[in-house]
């Protein structure tokens, strides 16, 4: 994300970095009215969508990386709790209406600022109707999923994970990041 050449509050062009008071990062300010521009994560919240032991997944339309397969996620709206935003992804990339079951996965990747929160859903209604992000859509059986098509190897071992504690019938709550590839479980 490109800093401001402007101060937003002030219009001024005296921005520098510095450590504000009390604070623990050098942040971009504006020397004239002390405003200072934060830079924070992006959060992605989706959906793992069960329906007749079949899982939902997405054909990217747009990059990066178009033709892939992913579950329906993408950037959180102001305004929105995640719940709220991994719905409306849902619906927007699958024509789905979802209901969450509960939280399953937040994966970080620092490198690119991006925060993904995924949650445990089944398919209320299919409606057939996808939107532009989004070249087809399909319920997979596990053996037939397009392994070596997914989009991010994060979201294959999200979903390789998620298929064999359905196997065995209990879910845990992940946390894990982009940098050490370390999951830990949280019960």
């Amino acid at each position: 994300m490109p800093s401001p050449r402007f101060c937003p509050t002030c219009g001024g062009s005296d921005l520098s970095h510095q450590l504000p008071p009390g604070d623990t990062h050098e942040r971009l300010m504006c020397r004239g009215c002390g405003y200072i521009h934060y830079i924070n994560p992006k959060i992605i919240a989706g959906c793992i969508i069960e329906q007749d032991g079949k899982y939902l997944l997405c054909q990217r339309a747009i990059p990066p990386r178009p033709g892939t397969w992913t579950l329906p996620a993408g950037f959180m709206e102001g305004g929105e709790t995640t719940e709220q935003a991994a719905l409306r992804e849902v619906w927007e990339e699958s024509g789905v209406r979802a209901e969450i079951l509960s939280p399953y996965s937040i994966f970080s990747v620092p490198r690119i600022s991006e925060v993904y929160i995924i949650f445990r859903a089944i398919a209320l209604e299919v409606t057939g109707q996808f939107g532009p992000e989004t070249l087809d859509y399909k319920f997979f059986a596990p053996e037939d999923i397009p392994w070596d098509s997914i989009y991010y190897p994060a979201i294959r071992q999200i979903l390789e994970r998620y298929i064999e504690e359905r196997q065995a019938g209990v879910y845990g709550i992940y946390i894990g990041n982009d940098d050490s590839g370390r999951i830990h479980f949280i019960r």
